[in-house]
């Protein structure tokens, strides 16, 4: 004879299964089961224990006075080409070289007391020489001179020439410059 054919709107249930209860429950153990993490641990790679991550450098004031020195420089260059290219000075481009200087030394040298200060200090140079650099760019422009002769050479008449040209606006940019790194190392470093 025939065995019953279930209705086809009943679930089927697997090999095994406990009517009512977990379909699933019947599998033998170490059975695959189509995950092959299935095993793990949560947050284990690969079955192993978690890599534990690298210790965020705090109180390094020696990479954070060398990163901001790096910073200021580097800063000081794009703004003074900002400067030479444009023939103004630029309150956003004053602000960006502050904070650089001051993000670099905090992410690099940590909590130190020291560095705010430091940065503001080293974004002022930046500034200044930044400043320095797009006249002497913009000098260069009209003069039969290099802006490495100008600035140089002849770097007693390009600071006479931007003590000329200096008014408040270019003054109210070096504060906002330290401002900007003092709290950039600060929040960094945090």
């Amino acid at each position: 004879m025939s065995q019953p054919v279930p209705p086809s709107d009943q679930p089927q249930q697997p090999y095994n299964a406990q009517p009512g209860g977990n379909p699933f429950a019947g599998q033998q153990a170490g059975a695959p089961t189509g995950n092959p993490f299935a095993g793990q641990q949560p947050g284990a790679p690969f079955g192993g224990a978690p890599f534990a991550p690298p210790a965020p450098a705090r109180n390094n004031i020696g990479l954070g006075l060398v990163a901001a020195v790096v910073a200021a420089v580097v800063a000081a260059g794009i703004y003074g080409a900002i400067i030479g290219a444009t023939k103004h000075e630029i309150g956003y481009a004053a602000v960006g070289v502050g904070f650089v200087v001051g993000f670099a030394a905090g992410k690099l040298g940590g909590r130190n007391p020291v560095l705010p200060v430091v940065s503001a200090v080293l974004s002022l140079v930046a500034v200044y020489f930044g400043q320095l650099l797009g006249k002497a760019m913009s000098a260069a422009k009209e003069l039969p001179v290099t802006v490495s002769e100008l600035f140089f050479d002849h770097f007693s008449l390009l600071n006479e020439a931007w003590k000329a040209d200096s008014d408040f606006i270019s003054y109210l940019f070096f504060a906002i410059a330290a401002v900007a790194a003092f709290s950039g190392a600060k929040k960094a470093g945090a």
